[in-house]
């Protein structure tokens, strides 16, 4: 954040950190960042744990900061693994199947009866322990690693929840990004494809594509509707072997790649939100399918594993959610003027909006304009303070070979411009107009699941990077 060229100012956050459990203190320090601001601003959590603290402080700050409106402690319920599943099937929505042990001998039953490996998850991972050695989400291949896991659920702080494992593939792991304002309205959405990940298969989004799926996005409306969601959620699907989305993760925040979902004037879900809560015009998106998002050092290390770049092969799916990303705090937007371009200020916390309000109206399918031919790629390399991806960039071309890792590094967007340019266009293999995945030109691509959606479409002919 310190780098960003939208940034104007930074404020420090409470002293102790954030305790979602005794948020006196984020209290006092979002009254003393108002006053130093001197005019209503815009807050945008950034993680789930800011996010669930700032939703249980906003009565207080309804004079201060232009908030999503999250009542019900909505940001704690659905980040909460276990809530979650209730309220999935509750509410007839696929999900992984999932068994909440109550003591080690049950964990032990559930491995065997769900079938190995099984995905281990903590409830609410917020609360995990730094430096303690537990993970969020494990895959676990043993009945006496799930026993060792829940006889370690007084030190994580919550619940274990043992799901069965969905196998991955190269188009199995699916997101879904969407900004709502009162009732549920849809002000941006879109549904985009994870093509790798790093860690690999279990990891945060390294490159990921806009695809239009509509049983992804009618899943991910039906949810807000129910909800009556206010504000900004990230949600991740897998695809089982059966072909349906099963929702695995919810997290009340903007995701990790939500600048992934920014049309072609360049508006994405942190600017909608900003235009709603200020009283402003959400303008109709234009384009956005097709577009990419290049994590560029995550997205190296996993085609040095292995996996490969769009345009090359299809890349394999990633697993778990991220979760993290983007910065970690509560995002600060001052003053109300439009933010059309770029940031209208930005500082620095946690996790997004969730809000929900009773009664919603169920909100029609969010379109945008016909998948454009031509995409976009957005690369984001990541802050050089954070020098662990680039030391196990080096071990793996070391591991692999410097040939092959040169290889990899020429599919790879430039590193480090801060301006527009153009690329050349791929060239089409199959001649007569049909296209390398065997498709004619003309096929539209991410409304048709299977073979059109699939294949990746073609290489980008335009790259922008931050």
């Amino acid at each position: 954040m310190g780098r960003s060229r939208y940034l104007r100012a930074t404020h420090p956050g409470p002293a102790g950190g954030l305790d979602p459990q005794a948020p006196e203190a984020l209290l006092e320090c979002l009254v003393g960042v108002s006053e130093r601001i001197g005019r209503p601003a815009v807050l945008v959590a950034m993680d789930d744990l800011s996010a669930i603290a700032v939703s249980r402080v906003a009565p207080m700050l309804t004079d201060r900061f232009r908030i999503p409106h999250q009542p019900d402690d909505l940001p704690a319920r659905v980040a909460d693994k276990a809530e979650l599943s209730r309220l999935c099937a509750r509410w007839d929505v696929p999900h992984p199947e999932t068994v909440i042990p109550q003591s080690g001998a049950e964990a032990a039953q559930a491995v065997w009866a769900l079938g190995l490996p099984v995905v281990a998850k903590w409830s609410r991972p917020w609360l995990l322990p730094a430096g303690g050695g537990l993970r969020s989400t494990t895959l676990v291949d043993s009945a006496a690693g799930a026993r060792e896991l829940y006889a370690r659920s007084a030190e994580a702080g919550s619940r274990l929840l043992l799901q069965r494992f969905l196998p991955e593939g190269p188009d199995t792991d699916w997101f879904f990004h969407g900004a709502f304002g009162r009732a549920g309205r849809p002000l941006l959405a879109g549904s985009g494809r994870k093509e790798l990940a790093w860690p690999v298969r279990a990891g945060l989004t390294a490159v990921g594509r806009w695809l239009a799926d509509p049983a992804v996005e009618e899943s991910g409306l039906r949810m807000a509707e129910r909800l009556g969601y206010q504000g900004i959620l990230d949600l991740d699907f897998r695809r089982d072997e059966h072909g349906t989305f099963r929702l695995v993760d919810f997290n009340p925040r903007p995701g990790a790649q939500f600048r992934l979902f920014a049309d072609d004037a360049g508006l994405d879900v942190v600017q909608a939100m900003y235009l709603d809560l200020t009283g402003q015009r959400v303008p109709e998106p234009v384009g956005g399918p097709g577009r990419v998002f290049v994590a560029e050092n995550y997205a190296l290390l996993a085609a040095v594993r292995g996996r490969s770049l769009p345009g090359r092969r299809s890349g394999g799916g990633g697993g778990a959610s991220a979760g993290a990303g983007a910065g970690a705090g509560v995002a600060v937007a001052a003053g109300v003027a439009a933010a059309s371009g770029g940031g209208a200020g930005a500082a620095a916390a946690s996790g997004g909006g969730a809000g929900a309000a009773a009664g919603a109206v169920r909100p029609g399918p969010v379109r945008v304009a016909a998948p454009a031919e031509r995409g976009r790629v957005e690369a984001a390399w990541f802050a050089a303070d954070d020098l662990g991806p680039f030391l196990a960039m080096l071990r793996a071309f070391l591991g692999r070979g410097l040939g092959k890792g040169a290889r990899v590094l020429r599919g790879v967007p430039a590193q480090g411009r801060r301006t527009a340019r153009a690329v050349r266009a791929p060239r089409q293999r199959g001649g007569d107009g049909a296209r390398g995945d065997g498709l004619p030109a003309a096929a539209p691509g991410p409304a048709r699941r299977g073979a059109a959606a699939a294949g990746a479409p073609a290489e980008p002919d335009e790259l922008v990077t931050r």
